[in-house]
């Protein structure tokens, strides 16, 4: 089951608020997930779902709220996995137009051709709690949240312009800076980043889907960390490791070529013991002469045999020591 689905099903589970609250979670879901198709016989309100469980909730709201009862069809789908599609529907003309009249969504701006563009409601969502029944209900009918594992992506969906417009200015209201795109003939409302997704999941009630994202979350962190600990760790053996070797050729090549003897005593030194400890650090072959010198130190002298080796090689063989 998807991260998606196991969150909208924990939101199916909370028990049902307020009256008020309950409408305007019904609200969202018919804006979302409902479609109105009329003509001069019939006017039908059918609401759409792959999710059993939204199903269920649709079903006990409108009967919680309105006293009506749903037709419920369930077709497999032909797909892979063999989803169920569940079809909602209200049939009877004066049930649907009571349902829309009394959500609001239906006045003299809301009808195009046989169909009817939804709008939310200010009276509806006027109160904060009643806000964000209305975001879980359109998160249970067009919403979708990525696996947190893969990547934060959270987006609610709907065929709705005005209505997408009117689903962005609530989210401003809570403090979201959401992004919109048109996706075919979709407007898709989205954010990206935990913190965001995080919040909107706490607004809407799915907190065990929260703290399952933040568990998420705080492991790939530890694991993003541990990456660029390990990384920088390696980075540094393998400059670590290109350097010696490089002192190493340069010290046996002056051997080879003038002899080390000719050296003075501190180069003579710390080609000795770079020879004899090939993997140590330029901080522990300081601390192995006598007096100890720093880091910058014995980098000077390695350097400065470096520079002599390559000198010698250029043919400048009188080269000052």
């Amino acid at each position: 089951m998807s991260f998606s689905s196991r969150t909208k099903n924990e939101l199916c589970r909370l028990p049902r608020g307020s009256d008020c609250c309950c409408t305007a979670e019904l609200m969202g879901i018919i804006c979302f997930a409902g479609e109105v198709k009329q003509n001069k016989e019939e006017m039908i309100l059918r609401v759409s779902t792959e999710n059993a469980s939204v199903a269920r909730r649709f079903f006990s709201l409108v009967k919680w709220v309105f006293g009506v009862q749903a037709i419920v069809n369930i077709r497999k789908k032909k797909t892979p996995k063999h989803a169920n599609s569940y079809n909602l529907y209200l049939k009877d003309r004066d049930t649907v137009e009571k349902v829309l009249l009394e959500l609001g969504l239906v006045n003299s701006d809301t009808y195009a051709g046989n169909s009817v563009v939804f709008r939310i409601n200010q009276e509806i969502t006027a109160f904060n709690c009643c806000k964000r029944a209305f975001l879980r209900g359109a998160f249970l009918g067009g919403g979708s949240i990525t696996d947190p594992e893969k990547s934060y992506h959270l987006e609610l969906v709907t065929h709705h312009y005005l209505l997408n417009k009117d689903l962005y200015n609530i989210l401003q209201e809570f403090g979201f800076d959401a992004k919109t795109v048109l996706r075919k003939s979709n407007y898709v409302t989205y954010f990206k980043g935990s913190e965001n997704i995080v919040d909107f999941l706490n607004i809407i009630g799915a907190h065990k889907s929260l703290m399952a994202l933040e568990n998420i979350r705080i492991v790939k962190e530890m694991r993003n960390n541990v990456n660029r600990m390990v990384n920088c760790e390696t980075a540094n053996l393998e400059k670590t490791v290109s350097a010696s070797v490089k002192q190493i050729d340069s010290i046996q090549f002056i051997d080879k070529t003038i002899g080390l003897g000719k050296l003075p005593k501190a180069l003579q030194e710390i080609a000795q013991l770079r020879m004899e400890h090939r993997e140590a650090s330029l901080k522990e072959l300081g601390e192995m002469l006598n007096p100890p010198i720093g880091k910058s130190g014995v980098n000077h002298r390695l350097r400065k045999l470096c520079n002599i080796a390559e000198n010698i090689k250029n043919g400048n063989l009188n080269v000052k020591l």
